[in-house]
Parts: structure tokens; sequence; C-alpha cells
């Protein structure tokens, strides 16, 4: 398979990317939807809206970066092939690394503690 092949999949890889990102975005902002901010293993943290604003943020950053690129590339043609490629595939994963980092966050760091047994609970 061609490099070129390649670039045309991972460039038409980026429509549906940006559409997701910003669809977050707008269900966070103009909804009121917090049922996809900050998951971890497919759950929201108890106080999602605290966390919210983060990730409408996140999202919405990558979004916009993803359309100017698709853009750049298509309707312009301003950008060369490895300046929209590292652009794009730098946005992904910031964008991957910082959802991550705000769902760790919003959840706590390491195990769930559990509560401990009174001495009635043991008789």
């Amino acid at each position: 398979m061609s490099i070129f092949i390649l670039n045309w999949l991972f460039l038409l890889a980026l429509f549906p990317v940006a559409f997701f990102w910003l669809r977050r975005a707008w269900r966070i902002y103009a909804r009121q939807d917090f049922s996809e901010v900050a998951l971890k293993k497919g759950q929201p943290p108890p106080n999602a809206e605290h966390y919210a604003p983060y990730e409408l943020v996140i999202n919405l950053i990558g979004g916009v970066v993803m359309v100017g690129v698709l853009v750049a590339v298509l309707g312009f043609q301003a950008l060369d092939r490895q300046d929209w490629i590292a652009i794009a595939g730098s946005t992904l994963w910031i964008k991957l690394f910082a959802s991550f980092a705000l769902s760790r966050q919003a959840h706590g760091l390491g195990p769930k503690k559990k509560p401990k047994a009174d001495a009635k609970d043991k008789l």
C-alpha cells in the first residue's frame, strides 16, 4: 500500500474525529449534558459538572484545530503534507492525554478505599 493512500485515509479520519469532539463540546455547553465528562471505565465522576468546563475546552480546542487543518489542506492547500500530519497527530495525542489526565483527576488517583467495618458489624 502506498504512503499516499495512508495520508488520505488519515485525512479522511479527521472528519469524524473533529465531529465527535465538537459534538461533545456542544453537548457540554448548550445542553448541559455531563454524561461524557471525565469518563473512567465508562462512568462519569460524581461531580461531573465541576470538571465540565475543562472537558469543554479540551474538546473545543481539539475540534477547532482539526477543522482548521481540514480547511487548510482541502480548502486552501496551504499546508505541506508533513506539516498537516504533524499538527493533526500532535493535536490528537495531546487531546487524548489531556482527557485521560482529567478523568484520573476527577475520579481520584489510586484505588478506592473500602470503609472500615464497625465492631457491631463483625458480630
